[in-house]
C-alpha cells in the first residue's frame, strides 16, 4: 500500500496499481512559527500550512489560543472553528513573557523562516523580541505583523478586532438598508480572513525576496487597511467629485439591474446585469424586448437613474415565478443568475459537492467534522489535509525536543515552572 490523495485534500491509503505517489507540496520544508492569537494572521498559517508549510502554533500555558473557546464548542473543549482553522499546524506552549520562554522562541527563530505576529505594536518588543531583534538571530527572518490599525500612526496603540475594522474601513457604512443602520457585512471576522490572505501574499512575495538576495524583511498589515483595499472606486470618487457612496440594501451604483429579487416560492435569487448587452438579454426573458431599445432603459446610466422602476420591473417578473422557473429561464437565456443560498442549500447543491468544496475528516478527539476545503486549487501541488486543529501543547515535547534538543527531564522542568 503506497498513500494517495483525492482531490478533497484528505490523506487516504490506496491500491498500488490505482494510486500514484504524492508529490511534493510547494511549501515543503519552509517552517512558520505562529504566535497569533485568533483568525488573522494565524489564517496566514491555515493558508501556509494547507500546502506544506510546517507551522508551529505557539500558544501561552494554560488557555492557549481564545479562538479554542470562539464560536460553537465541541466536546473535546475545543471550538470548531478551531478544529477547522488551525488544522495542518502543530501545537506546544510557551509563555513569551518569560525570560526562558522568550530565550526558546529566539532557538526556534535560528531554525525557522517565517514568523506570524498579531500583537499589539510594541508588545513584542518589550519582552526583547520584535522584529528587529530576531533578524540579527537570523537575517533571512520574514515576520508578519497584523494589528487593528498597523505599526505606524498615531492610532498604533489603539485594540481592535473585525467589527472595528470593517466600520474604520468604510465596509460597514455600506451594508444595510438606505433607510437603516449600518449592519455586519456578513461574517463578523471577515477583516480577519481577508488580512490573513494579504498576509498570506506578503509572506510568500517576501520569501520570493528571501530566495533573491538573502534578506528577510516585515509585513505591516492593519485589519482596516484590508477592508478598504476592497471598496472598489469609493476613494477616487470621493477624491474627484466628492461623491460619498451611502448604503443601498442589495443594489449597487452605477448599474441595474443588479440586485436580489423574491420569488414566487418564497426564494430569493441574485441577478446580475453588469452591461447593456445583459439586460438586452435580460428584457427577452422576460418577454420585454423593447426595453432594450427604450431609451429610459437602454444603457446602464438611465438605468440606475430609474432604478426603483427598473426594480419594480424585475421584481414583478421574477415574483411570478418559482426559484427553478426563474433559473431556468436566466440560463437559457444567458442572463447571470443564482439563488441565495443558506448553508443548509449549500450542503445539498450539486456544484458544491462535485468541487469538493468542504469534506468530512476525522478528528481523534471527537471524530468527523466538516470543513471548508483548502483554496485555491492548484494542479500540481494540491493542499493537503493532514489533521484537524490539534489539543493544546500536544507536540510540545516532539517540537522541542527534535528541533532544539530538549529532553524529558528538562521539559518537565520548564512546565512545572510555567514557562511551557
Amino acid at each position: 500500500m503506497i498513500e494517495c490523495y483525492r482531490e478533497d485534500m484528505v490523506e487516504r491509503e490506496c491500491d498500488p496499481e490505482q494510486g500514484q505517489r504524492k508529490p511534493r507540496q510547494v511549501l515543503a520544508g519552509v517552517r512558520v512559527l505562529d504566535i497569533a492569537t485568533f483568525v488573522a494572521a494565524p489564517f496566514c498559517g491555515t493558508i501556509l500550512s494547507d500546502f506544506g508549510a510546517e507551522v508551529i502554533k505557539i500558544e501561552q500555558p494554560g488557555g492557549g489560543d481564545s479562538l479554542r473557546k470562539f464560536g460553537t464548542i465541541t466536546e473535546c473543549g475545543d471550538s470548531l472553528v478551531w478544529l477547522s482553522e488551525a488544522r495542518n499546524k502543530k501545537s506546544i506552549t510557551l509563555d513569551l513573557k518569560s525570560p526562558e520562554g522568550a530565550d526558546i522562541l529566539r532557538k526556534l527563530v535560528e531554525r525557522s523562516d517565517v514568523v506570524l505576529e498579531n500583537f499589539r505594536p510594541g508588545t513584542l518588543e518589550k519582552w526583547g523580541i520584535g522584529f528587529e531583534a530576531l533578524r540579527k538571530i537570523n537575517p533571512r527572518l520574514v515576520m508578519l505583523r497584523v494589528s487593528a490599525y498597523g505599526q505606524t500612526g498615531p492610532m498604533r496603540n489603539e485594540p481592535g478586532f473585525a467589527r472595528i475594522a470593517h466600520a474604520f474601513g468604510g465596509l460597514s457604512h455600506l451594508a444595510g438598508e438606505a433607510d437603516g443602520p449600518p449592519v455586519v457585512p456578513g461574517s463578523t471576522s471577515l477583516a480577519d480572513y481577508i488580512s490573513g490572505m494579504w498576509g498570506a501574499i506578503g509572506v510568500l512575495l517576501a520569501l520570493r525576496k528571501v530566495d533573491v538576495d538573502g534578506d528577510g524583511q516585515s509585513i505591516d498589515i492593519g485589519l482596516y487597511e484590508s477592508v478598504f483595499r476592497l471598496l472598489d472606486e469609493i476613494a477616487p470618487a470621493y477624491a474627484k467629485y466628492g461623491t460619498v457612496r451611502n448604503r443601498m440594501g442589495p443594489d449597487t451604483v452605477n448599474v441595474a439591474p443588479h440586485s436580489h429579487y423574491r420569488t414566487a416560492d418564497d426564494k430569493w435569487i441574485a441577478l446580475a446585469c453588469t452591461n447593456d448587452r445583459m439586460f438586452g438579454r435580460l428584457a427577452v426573458v422576460m418577454g420585454r424586448p423593447e426595453l432594450a431599445g427604450h431609451p429610459n432603459f437602454s444603457t446602464s446610466k438611465a438605468r440606475s437613474d430609474r432604478l426603483a422602476e427598473t426594480n419594480g420591473i424585475v421584481s414583478d417578473w421574477v415574483s411570478r415565478l418559482t426559484l427553478p422557473d426563474v433559473l431556468a429561464a436566466c440560463g437559457a437565456g444567458g442572463v447571470p443568475c443564482g439563488p441565495v443560498y443558506t448553508i443548509a442549500d449549500i450542503f445539498t447543491d450539486p456544484q458544491y459537492l462535485a468541487r469538493n468544496n468542504f469534506v468530512e475528516v476525522e478528528d481523534d478527539r471527537i471524530g468527523p467534522v466538516t470543513i471548508p476545503t483548502a483554496l485555491p486549487r492548484l494542479s500540481d501541488t494540491p493542499a493537503r489535509f493532514r489533521h484537524t486543529g490539534r489539543a493544546l501543547g500536544a507536540d510540545t515535547a516532539e517540537v522541542l525536543g527534535q528541533l532544539l534538543g530538549i529532553d524529558a527531564d528538562e521539559l518537565t522542568r520548564l512546565h512545572d515552572g510555567g514557562v511551557l
